[in-house]
């Protein structure tokens, strides 16, 4: 549904993005992530044919986005950080003028704003002034306009950004329902929000692509794993000396919220590999009691962060 290649675009001498090539199926939403100034409005507004790329092409629902602009803004709805709403109109009213602006037939426009309504629960306040609503109901409003064409590919950029925490949930059910019948490209910086939503990312920084991968696979792949170990070692120094000769042990680095007679450490394990066993047989070879033995991984909020404080593009 989604399709760019090689995309990159230019100021000058800066490259706000280089080479991004991605493919996106349907019926799915995938996260774009990256911190501000990645890339990620820029790319989002070339694939809407707001903004020309300097070199590379970019499809939407098969239609080339610089040679059939006008048949991939009839099968996209993008819905933009900032929303732009006439607040003087009521909410029924603004509908029905974005309904003409995007060419739904006469006949099917009243069939159109209830649909749209119901399913960004906005109904109840369809003869309200859009000045009127809060920050949350302005934002269901902009993304009905956005869905009232029954666009087969969504795009929203930080759809639930200055929200309260029942609107956040509430936008991010209605986000997942839409992946029933839509293709979204949904860009934000809440992590946790991505993976309640998103069944695949895409991670930018500097304007190259980081990862592009399913999560599981991303947190399968690109995690680091832990154990943190507790002991009755006469020393911190000492539990951390004996640890690092364990087979399977990348990186043992000392706790910092050790407790007397507790010494605490932490063992970066290597990939597919459980140290638990040799973990526990070094300590008995030393006399020492196992307090506690406490496997972790990282988040997709770790690898994100990692990946982006790295200048490795892979």
């Amino acid at each position: 549904m989604i399709s760019a290649n090689r995309l990159t675009k230019a100021y000058g001498d800066f490259l706000a993005i280089e080479d991004l090539s991605f493919d996106i199926e349907g019926n799915t939403v995938v996260g774009f992530l990256g911190a501000n100034g990645a890339g990620k409005s820029t790319t989002m507004r070339i694939l809407a044919c707001y903004l020309p790329p300097t070199s590379g092409s970019a499809r939407v629902a098969g239609f080339d986005c610089f040679t059939q602009s006008m048949q991939v803004r009839q099968a996209l709805g993008y819905l933009p950080e900032s929303v732009p709403l006439y607040t003087d109109m009521r909410v029924e009213e603004y509908l029905r003028y974005m309904a003409q602006l995007k060419d739904v037939p006469a006949r099917q426009r009243t069939l159109a704003i209830d649909r749209v309504l119901e399913t960004c629960r906005i109904a109840p306040r369809r003869r309200k002034a859009i000045s009127t609503l809060s920050k949350g109901f302005r934002q269901r409003v902009g993304l009905a306009a956005t869905l009232i064409h029954d666009p087969k590919v969504l795009i929203l950029d930080e759809p639930t950004v200055g929200l309260d925490p029942v609107e956040i949930r509430e936008t991010r059910q209605m986000i997942r329902g839409l992946a029933e019948q839509h293709t979204v490209l949904l860009s934000t910086h809440i992590l946790p929000e991505v993976q309640q939503i998103c069944g695949r990312v895409i991670i930018i920084r500097g304007g190259r692509i980081l990862a592009n991968a399913a999560i599981d696979e991303l947190v399968r792949e690109q995690s680091n794993q832990f154990v943190d170990v507790t002991a009755s070692a006469p020393s911190t120094d000492a539990l951390v000396d004996a640890m690092r000769g364990i087979a399977g042990v990348d990186a043992v680095d000392a706790a910092d919220d050790d407790v007397p007679n507790e010494p605490r450490c932490r063992l970066r394990i290597a990939a597919d590999h459980d140290a638990r066993s040799a973990i526990s047989g070094t300590l008995v070879e030393r006399g020492w009691s196992c307090l506690a033995l406490e496997p972790s991984r990282e988040t997709l909020e770790d690898i994100y962060v990692r990946l982006t404080e790295t200048e490795k593009v892979v």
